[in-house]
């Protein structure tokens, strides 16, 4: 089977630094925000549920960033009505 191009791992990285930043703020709110006796029953559906969209996130990222990595591999086509007509 054959390969497909790969992605830049340190450019992937980079653009998600930014949401991994966000998802530790949320974590840390979620947490921080429970009022005492009740810090797992009132944060744990936040936590779990912020995990869950930085995990859509950074899979949509990366399947984006492999195809625009497949798409670049390729040259472009030609342009309609630019083919080079046969003489007879």
């Amino acid at each position: 089977m054959e390969e497909t191009p790969r992605m830049d791992r340190g450019v992937f990285k980079e653009r998600m630094r930014a949401e991994m930043e966000k998802l530790l703020d949320e974590v840390a709110s979620a947490v921080d925000d429970a009022p005492a006796g009740r810090i797992i029953r009132d944060s744990e559906e936040k936590v779990r549920d912020a995990f869950a969209e930085f995990r859509q996130k950074t899979f949509e990222r990366a399947l984006q960033m492999k195809v625009d990595a497949a798409e670049a591999a390729f040259p472009p086509s030609g342009q309609p009505g630019n083919e080079e007509k046969e003489t007879a």
